[in-house]
């Protein structure tokens, strides 16, 4: 047996066969010229290619249901990518260019496929921007044919494994929760990486920061997996096994305890009461929060409904996320919680969550965690948020909808949303569509920059949502997704919880609504840290309801208090 130790970041214990995930292969097109007698061999490897692609199409579109209404989506891309792959009018115009320019073929077909996709967005028709994206997606596989790249289906993982790779993406993460895997084992991540969320609200045990794991196990390998003692054992013997399923099997009764939860309120052992909120990426989530007891939806990150879409083909960019796909996700979570109110926040979009849509560009940034992200982007991209805001106001007549704006830095970014929430209301009143007209609207503080100013931010906001993960990681200056500053990430730094201080402080005297989004708010020891500074709203994984008010019930406010004391009033940290 041989043991790996990585960093803790998704409880539980699970026990599967590995499956390793190669390293994407990076697509680098060479560009030179060739002699005339090589045209007619460049031009058969090409047509080769082409076949090779439409034949792998074609299977794909053979296996899906011609009447299921889940697969029509799919069904449409792959059809589009066989009737653009025998064009014949572009296929005219790429051989001849080659004859004529003599540029290789590789490079004659990236140019020509670029040099067409770019006409056609710039042509101003939404539908002809979709089609540009296809161009790119069909043509981008016809040339990993023809570079023998060979990039890796997600949708091939096997039931039953434990992943092992150097990293993954949130998309990837989305599509995996959709079988059954005993765990992941990751070199790269943060502990409150996206990747990690995902993994804690689908229950994967995880572990990150295990150096080249993905190099050092074969697949098919029995492998145990603790995302709380952050080991996994690879080819362990019986007895070992034996032990962990007694684990597993202790664990599940300890869930089966917290039952007697689900439909009690949170309060503390001196009768002080708390909500509990759910954090959510999908409608489908909103069932699981109902079934826990979820006082509400807390956080519903909208960005991840667009990388859930990501996975429609093996190469593909999401499709446009359109106003009615939108407006009917958010209704569904609005009736599935009824009365109780659900927070969706707008598109955080950029930075470490990519999303490859038709709308929104990838940038090439330097640094993005720092660049065009969140409302930022959505600013920068009105037509974006409009469309978001559309489809939240018209599903808000379902059930009790609060919109929040994240990444907020100052008043000014508060109030050009809200600028745009007018233009919005205005048009569904002209087009006589019903919707509420008086829905809270907040932010969430998740900078210092915010922090520093919730004062002012009051003025133009409901309600405020804390998002610890993004104020520790700008605060301390840490890249949460950098394994080799992860022990430096700390959300007990004593500059994190003086502006989460200062925030509290603020809320309650602007009487304003302030709750916890972040992972901070799903942890026993931050959960007390937190109540004992005054806050009692929390929004967490759905899972982890039941187990927080078993927490509660546990202690008194002065004992919370008094816990929250010691870290405020730490010394140490100030170097006296």
């Amino acid at each position: 047996m041989e043991v790996f130790l990585g960093i803790p970041a998704a409880d539980g214990i699970g026990i599967g066969t590995a499956f390793v995930i190669p390293d994407p292969v990076k697509r680098a097109i060479p560009q030179h010229h060739i002699k005339i007698d090589q045209v007619t061999k460049g031009w058969s490897r090409y047509e080769a290619a082409v076949q090779s692609v439409t034949l792998e199409i074609s299977e794909h579109l053979d296996s899906l249901s011609k009447t299921d209404p889940k697969d029509k989506a799919q069904r449409e891309v792959f059809e589009t990518y066989i009737l653009m792959l025998s064009d014949p009018v572009f296929t005219k115009e790429v051989k001849d260019f080659f004859e004529k320019e003599l540029f290789n073929i590789e490079y004659t077909i990236q140019f020509k496929a670029e040099e067409y996709a770019s006409k056609l967005r710039q042509a101003g028709n939404y539908y002809l921007s979709e089609r540009a994206q296809d161009i790119t997606d069909i043509f981008g596989r016809v040339l990993d044919e023809m570079l023998d790249i060979h990039p890796f289906d997600i949708n091939q993982v096997p039931d039953g494994s434990v992943i092992l790779a150097n990293s993954l993406s949130s998309a990837d993460t989305i599509i995996l929760s959709k079988r059954k895997i005993a765990g992941l084992a990751l070199t790269e991540g943060g502990v409150s990486s996206h990747v990690v969320i995902l993994a804690r609200n689908y229950g994967i045990p995880t572990v990150v920061g295990l150096e080249n794991i993905s190099k050092k196990v074969r697949n098919g390998e029995t492998v145990i997996i603790d995302g709380k003692t952050a080991e996994v054992l690879v080819s362990p013997d019986k007895s070992t096994i034996d032990e962990n399923k007694a684990k597993i099997r202790e664990e599940y009764l300890r869930k089966q305890s917290l039952k007697r939860f689900l439909d009690k309120p949170a309060v503390t052992k001196d009768g002080t009461k708390f909500k509990l909120y759910a954090n959510i990426g999908t409608p489908e989530e909103a069932e699981v929060a109902a079934a826990e007891g979820a006082d509400g939806i807390g956080l519903f990150r909208t960005e991840f409904l667009y990388m859930s879409q990501s996975g429609a083909s093996l190469n593909a960019a999401a499709r446009s996320f359109s106003e009615q796909n939108q407006f009917e996700a958010y209704k569904q979570v609005l009736q599935i919680m009824g009365d109780k109110p659900v927070t969706i926040r707008t598109l955080d979009a950029g930075g470490d969550k990519l999303i490859n849509s038709v709308d929104i560009p990838i940038l090439d940034e330097k640094n993005p965690l720092m660049g065009l992200r969140a409302v930022r982007l959505s600013l920068a991209y009105p037509n974006v948020l409009k469309t978001q805001l559309r489809a939240l106001y018209r599903a808000s007549v379902y059930g009790n909808l609060q919109i929040m704006f994240p990444l907020i830095t100052s008043v000014n970014q508060v109030k050009e949303c809200l600028e745009i929430v007018e233009e919005v209301k205005k048009e569904l009143t002209y087009e006589q569509i019903e919707f509420k007209k008086d829905i809270p609207i907040g932010i969430m503080i998740e900078t210092a920059a915010a922090a520093l100013v919730t004062d002012c931010l009051t003025k133009v906001s409901d309600f405020f949502s804390l998002g610890t993960n993004d104020l520790t990681q700008y605060t301390l200056a840490i890249d949460r997704e950098n394994p080799h500053v992860a022990e430096l990430y700390n959300e007990f730094n004593l500059a994190v919880l003086r502006l989460i201080q200062m925030t509290v402080k603020a809320a309650n005297e602007a009487n304003i609504p302030l709750s916890v989004c972040g992972e901070m708010a799903g942890r026993q020891d931050s959960i007390m840290v937190l109540a004992g500074m005054g806050i009692r709203n929390l929004s967490m994984s759905p899972k982890l309801i039941s187990a927080t008010k078993e927490l509660l019930s546990r202690f008194t406010i002065k004992e919370l208090q008094a816990i929250s004391d010691q870290h405020l009033d730490n010394m140490w940290e100030m170097n006296i």
